[in-house]
């Protein structure tokens, strides 16, 4: 397992998930659900 080592170093975005690959670089996606509310059918 990791261990944090700086905190608060990205500004994060609601719906979006952060990782850091291999190399040390932060990338954003998308989660799948978002975050937004579904619409009524």
């Amino acid at each position: 397992m990791g261990k944090v080592i700086l905190k608060l170093a990205v500004k994060r975005k609601h719906g979006h998930l952060y990782y850091v690959d291999a190399k040390g670089n932060v990338w954003e996606t998308k989660m799948a659900r978002g975050g937004r509310k579904k619409k009524k059918k």
